[in-house]
């Protein structure tokens, strides 16, 4: 059963502009792991974690580094999940996670579909 479904696009050069001008922002969003990867991917997994909070109805309270996208060693991208984002999803009964990322001409975006 889909308890939920999110997505997201994100504009990398504008997002890129982002985390230049606001000092923290990328040690506040991402992970020490997903801050080592380049802009667009990273763009790609904030989008990811944006269409996360929506499938989970936005919760308040969620914390960005609880939510982490990791690639296995076949590139596949997994979001693994901890704390308040956890405790959110165990809340609606989420068994497993799906991701999708994408980049290209200039946007990043990202499918999340949870399942019961």
């Amino acid at each position: 059963m889909i308890i939920g479904v999110g997505i997201d696009v994100v504009d990398i050069e504008r997002f890129g502009e982002s985390l230049k001008r606001t000092s923290g922002l990328t040690a506040r969003l991402f992970t020490a792991s997903e801050a080592s990867r380049p802009l667009a991917s990273l763009a790609a997994r904030f989008a990811a974690k944006e269409a996360l909070a929506k499938a989970l109805g936005a919760p308040v309270g969620m914390h960005w580094h609880d939510a982490e996208i990791v690639s296995e060693e076949s590139g596949r991208p997994v979001l693994e999940m901890r704390g308040s984002v956890l405790k959110r999803a165990n809340d609606l009964g989420v068994a497993s996670c799906h991701v999708s990322l994408s980049h290209d001409a200039g946007i990043a975006s990202a499918v999340v579909v949870l399942e019961g």
